[in-house]
């Protein structure tokens, strides 16, 4: 046998040996990538649905405070303390984001000014959509200015607004508004028209993050009272609007609310002033 016939043979027999061996390298190749794919999308599907998970039950959580902060404010010394579970999301106060201002028969009467409270999650880890905004409480009526013994102080909502100045969050937002009640009180032939008014004040109190939770504490109650009213006129304004919490953020169905009542009329405007604590072991 000639020497190139050895050498061609030896080529023959040692690529039959190679080639199950190379076959089976790379369809385990093959299969460790496709099980690192399912891993991938698996985890990302998981943290995904997580995260909408928590998203929800914190939607419940700050109705909850929103419902709170009406028990707290008329009641001076009351404290409740609302927890929560997040593991992407955080709760912060805004102070100073909301002035209304109240006008009687059109002359300027007084102005008050409250923070907010909001739960912020990034968008990077559960969002909906740019300019999403959904009412969660009252549902129906997105006026500042509430009507009714069962009417809320505070509107709660869901919007997703970017950009803005303190990051990219999905938000669940409670927002104080006002409450106004009417009643007739007579006394032989003389009756006399009450409106009174309802607006929690939200001031910041101490936050040192040691659990996740809010501390609401009914600080001070004020009342305001004029009579011969026939007009009542409210405004809403924005003091943070350069930082993005403008009109559109709360979007209201109106900056102003003006109530005609008969004339001579007695108008009572309370505020109840709540501490709100971040994080405090009560």
């Amino acid at each position: 046998m000639t020497k190139d016939k050895v050498t061609l043979r030896r080529l023959i027999v040692d690529k039959r040996g190679d080639s199950p061996a190379i076959s089976t390298v790379m369809l385990t190749s093959a299969v460790v990538v496709l099980l690192l794919v399912t891993v991938v999308f698996a985890n990302s599907f998981l943290n995904a649905r997580m995260a909408e998970n928590e998203f929800s039950a914190v939607t419940q959580f700050m109705q909850t405070v929103g419902l709170q902060m009406d028990d707290v404010a008329w009641t001076i010394g009351r404290t409740q303390t609302i927890r929560y579970a997040s593991r992407y999301g955080h709760v912060y106060f805004e102070s100073l984001a909301l002035n209304y201002t109240v006008y009687v028969n059109d002359v300027y009467l007084v102005n008050y000014s409250t923070g907010i409270l909001l739960f912020n999650m990034p968008i990077s880890e559960y969002h909906v959509s740019n300019n999403y905004h959904k009412r969660l409480f009252p549902s129906s009526d997105n006026s500042f200015l509430q009507i009714g013994t069962s009417a809320p102080v505070g509107h709660v909502y869901i919007i997703e607004k970017v950009p803005m100045n303190d990051g990219n969050f999905i938000r669940v937002v409670v927002a104080p508004s006002i409450r106004m009640l009417n009643s007739t009180i007579s006394t032989g032939d003389d009756k006399k028209n009450y409106f009174k008014f309802y607006l929690p004040i939200l001031s910041s109190g101490t936050h040192p993050r040691y659990s996740q939770s809010v501390t609401l504490a009914g600080n001070t109650v004020s009342v305001k009272t004029i009579g011969t009213v026939n007009k009542v006129k409210i405004h809403v304004s924005f003091l943070k609007s350069s930082l993005g919490f403008n009109e559109e953020f709360f979007s209201f169905d109106s900056t102003e609310e003006v109530v005609d009542v008969p004339d001579g009329s007695i108008i009572e405007f309370y505020t109840g002033e709540v501490i709100v604590s971040l994080g405090l072991h009560v």
